[in-house]
């Protein structure tokens, strides 16, 4: 093996650190979600324990989980744009599945940046500010219901993310050795759709108000996400073994 060469950077130095740094990435969604969520609202009255975790735990967390997902997102495109024809010698089956864990990918880093850390920057300052014996920012509930929602939509597509991310490497390709391009691009399609239609609605835009609005429901706890997760990951599943038979 010759060291910093094309192929062993691209398909095994670059896959290496994608993996890692998508372990920290995913691992600490599912604390988020699994772990500090269900904690915090477990401490009831208890304001200002909160809002020292808040400050000294979620902060640090937090930068940890929005610099593995741009690593993770990084290392990902470095690896589609290193490995000699990547595209032109996997089969359809592989280019359209793996492209469905690509678009769930770039789209949870995206909610990442774009809609968690920009709600929880809010959220970290009021709780200096109380911490510090000033007033509650309103906005803070707010902007923090917003990081909730894009955080539990990116715990919802964790599921088939990584199964299509995994699965094109090491089981669709020989699965489904004579998939069609018009039968893997109809997966893709549907596998799209769906996708939209999620994060639509986690950005509140379909049904009504937040405190109204049933269609929130897969948002409300970890466990109606799990659900969620759950449903688009074997609906997705079974689509692929329709389609790509």
């Amino acid at each position: 093996m010759q060291l910093f060469d094309q192929a062993f950077i691209g398909d095994f130095l670059l896959r290496y650190l994608h993996i890692l740094v998508g372990i920290a990435w995913i691992g600490l969604l599912y604390y988020f979600n699994l772990v500090q969520v269900p904690a915090l609202a477990a401490y009831g009255d208890e304001g200002k324990a909160r809002m020292i975790t808040l400050d000294k735990v979620a902060r640090r967390a937090l930068w940890w989980f929005r610099w593995a997902a741009i690593a993770t997102l990084g290392t990902g495109l470095l690896i589609t744009g290193i490995v000699e024809n990547y595209w032109s010698r996997s089969g359809d089956a592989h280019k359209y599945t793996i492209s469905i864990g690509m678009t769930l990918g770039t789209l949870m880093a995206a909610n990442v940046w774009m809609i968690i850390w920009k709600n929880q920057k809010v959220v970290l300052a009021n709780a200096v500010n109380v911490i510090g014996g000033a007033a509650a920012d309103p906005a803070a509930a707010g902007a923090g219901r917003k990081a909730l929602l894009a955080s539990r939509q990116n715990f919802i597509f964790s599921f088939s993310m990584l199964w299509f991310m995994v699965g094109p490497a090491h089981f669709y390709p020989a699965a489904f050795p004579n998939a069609t391009s018009s039968n893997a691009m109809t997966l893709l399609i549907i596998a799209l759709v769906l996708i939209a239609i999620l994060q639509i609605n986690a950005l509140g835009l379909l049904g009504g108000t937040a405190a109204t609005n049933k269609l929130l429901w897969p948002y409300e706890s970890h466990k109606n996400a799990m659900i969620t997760g759950g449903v688009l990951w074997l609906i997705l599943w079974v689509a692929s073994e329709v389609l790509l038979k």
